[in-house]
């Protein structure tokens, strides 16, 4: 803010004049009216200094304004008037044209879901194994009462013990008292079983299983009782004719 300084009067001026005296101080209105002028006064002369710094202010900034413009246009003619050289074509670098991207594949159809295996069809349940046959019963054994076939037997094993055809009478008498030569005869009163009449009969079982219905096992049994007790079938003869028993 500008500070205005009170001007000198001219000398051509003449001085107010002061107004007659009412007495030695001036009256209260006076005063006052004196105080509203110099106010009025300093207003004016304030708001005038506003209004100059504000017109100052304007006109600086647009004095910078055109100044700016000025040289903006001094520049856009230089530019026009010197054009830049353009850039030699060997030197200008074009950047290589991508290749454009390959249409993509067509998706593999997809293969077939391998068919599920069958299913195996389920083992037959093996057939229970045939119960075992039952063993056949063995047929029984039928005695063969032969007094012919047992009396050549008989013959024919004499020589095994050092006898003599001779001791087959004997041996023949002897036996045809005792069972007549029947493989099955069986003394109801003893017991005494078969050709040589044993008793018990289970003795003769030292000579074979089937001594109640095999001659030949009888008769080896027989033969072998005589030779040990009598030696020869006549010694035996002999006892039973003095005995009725040998």
């Amino acid at each position: 803010m500008f500070k205005f300084l009170a001007q000198p009067r001219p000398k051509n001026e003449s001085a107010p004049q002061a107004a007659p005296e009412t007495g030695k101080f001036p009256s209260v209105g006076k005063r006052a009216a004196v105080v509203a002028a110099s106010c009025a006064l300093l207003i004016g002369v304030g708001a005038a200094g506003q209004a100059t710094e504000s017109s100052i202010r304007v006109a600086a900034t647009e004095t910078q304004a055109a100044e700016a413009q000025s040289n903006l246009s001094m520049e856009k003619s230089e530019i026009q008037a010197n054009p830049a050289p353009a850039p030699a074509a060997e030197e200008i670098a074009v950047a290589p044209q991508a290749a454009e991207p390959a249409a993509p594949a067509p998706a593999a159809a997809p293969e077939p879901a391998p068919a599920p295996a069958p299913e195996a069809a389920p083992a037959p349940a093996p057939e229970p194994a045939p119960a075992p046959a039952a063993a056949p019963e063995p047929a029984a054994v039928v005695a063969v009462n032969d007094p012919a076939g047992a009396q050549a037997y008989a013959a024919g094993q004499l020589g095994s013990y050092g006898w003599a055809p001779d001791q087959m009478q004997c041996l023949q008498t002897l036996w045809t008292k005792e069972s007549d030569w029947t493989t099955t005869a069986t003394n109801s009163s003893s017991g005494a079983y078969g050709i040589v009449q044993s008793l018990p009969a289970e003795k003769m079982a030292s000579a074979g299983p089937d001594y109640l219905t095999n001659y030949r096992t009888q008769i080896n049994w027989g033969l072998n009782y005589i030779q040990e007790r009598y030696q020869s079938p006549c010694g035996a003869l002999n006892f039973h004719l003095s005995n009725n028993w040998y």
